[in-house]
């Protein structure tokens, strides 16, 4: 286990290494600030770049071989996950309803929209104010 922990702080401290090589010509001023990168610059950044790359890589693995290690030694417990269940079938459609049922759902609605084409043409009189009717807005 020690041998594992040793391994991931080697590991990032690789990485604090490549960023350091990456930042190094910026900081210490080797680089000019209006100029192009030189040949040194881009030497360093890109060898940075892969040394803290390759750090990261070993330090995840590193890290994962630590959880595996704790999983076998039972110091963590691994969630399982749970399987999603399974959608309910859709309803069955309920039958379809006869057309005297749907007339005698649908009577109140034709008595109002006759109501309103009979009335399309005259004021409106509700709670003693007068109101004019959509139609005549609209002409």
């Amino acid at each position: 286990m020690i041998r594992k922990f040793t391994g991931a702080v080697t590991a990032a401290l690789a990485v604090l290494a490549g960023l350091w090589l990456m930042i190094a010509p910026f900081a210490l001023g080797t680089q000019p600030e209006n100029a192009d990168w030189t040949d040194p610059t881009t030497a360093e950044f890109f060898t940075g770049l892969g040394v803290a790359v390759i750090g990261l890589a070993g330090a995840l693995a590193f890290a994962a071989a630590i959880h595996e290690d704790l999983v076998s030694r039972g110091l963590v417990a691994v969630r399982e996950r749970k399987a999603e269940p399974e959608p309910e079938p859709a309803p069955v459609a309920a039958p379809q309803a006869s057309s005297a049922e749907l007339a005698t759902l649908l009577a109140p609605l034709v008595e109002a929209l006759r109501e309103d084409l009979n009335n399309s043409g005259r004021p409106n009189r509700q709670n003693g104010s007068v109101t004019l009717v959509a139609a005549e807005e609209n002409r």
